[in-house]
Formats: C-alpha cells, structure tokens, sequence
C-alpha cells in the first residue's frame, strides 16, 4: 500500500506517509513531495512571523506615536500577536535567531501601515524600528510617547 497521490489529496497523502515511515516502509514513501512539503513548513513558518511582527510593529508605533487614540482594540492586537509570536517560538525554537532579521524585512511595511491607519506623515515614525527584539516580545513592554 502506497501513499495517494499527492496531487489528488494532500491531507490523505500526509497521513497515509506518516503512517509508511512509521512502519520503515521507505521504499513506499514519496519522498519528492514530502522533501517539499518540509521545505513549505519551515517557509510557512517564517511568513507568519514575518507577519506577526509587522503586525506587532504596526501597532506599537501606533500606540507610541498616536498615544491620544489609544484604544482597548489597539492594546489587544499587541497582546495578541506577541501571545502568538511567543507561541510560535517555543513551537519552533530555531526561529528566534531569525527575529531580527526577520523584524528588519517587516518594520519598512509596519511603518507604512502605521502611517497610513494614523494618517501621520511617514517622517514621523523613524526609518528603523525604534524597538529591540526583547521590547517587541516582552508581554509587559508598553511603549510611551515619544
């Protein structure tokens, strides 16, 4: 018994190979598609830290630079994601020496965005991100005006 095709039914095809390396059956395995899907895992992961800290960032220059439109919204957003970014990194600790590289890929976005939901001019939110890497995912770390 092979796996199905991969093309035809992904979800089956997973299962069906987690169960043929179980049992050592290697010669069964379709290892083409699944050297793919664990290259795809690892990429997946990195979009979505990409995305939680440009999400992270947006809201905590917000919350520094428009500190009068501060908002439970706002507040929950960074609890939020900081929750999930931290989740992230205890699932897959070889992410954490990524952060910063990653956070420098993503603040040019978040300052954007920042900018555009605040309405402020982008001068206003310095080029590189005013925050560490500790202040971004310290759960206690709430930003003040600058």
């Amino acid at each position: 018994m092979t796996a199905p095709a991969y093309e035809q039914d992904r979800h089956a095809w997973a299962t069906q190979t987690a169960t043929l390396l179980r049992q050592g059956r290697l010669e069964d395995v379709d290892i083409i598609h699944l050297t793919e899907e664990l290259d795809s895992m690892g990429a997946s992961e990195r979009r979505e830290l990409y995305s939680r800290l440009k999400v992270l960032l947006a809201h905590l220059l917000k919350w520094r630079y428009q500190p009068e439109r501060r908002s439970d919204s706002w507040g929950y957003t960074i609890d939020e994601q900081r929750d999930q970014l931290l989740y992230l990194l205890r699932q897959s600790p070889s992410l954490k020496p990524t952060v910063p590289a990653v956070l420098e890929e993503a603040y040019p976005t978040a300052r954007r965005f920042a900018a555009r939901e605040t309405r402020l001019p982008m001068a206003t939110f310095p080029e590189r991100s005013p925050f560490t890497v500790d202040q971004i995912l310290d759960p206690d770390y709430w930003p003040d005006a600058a």
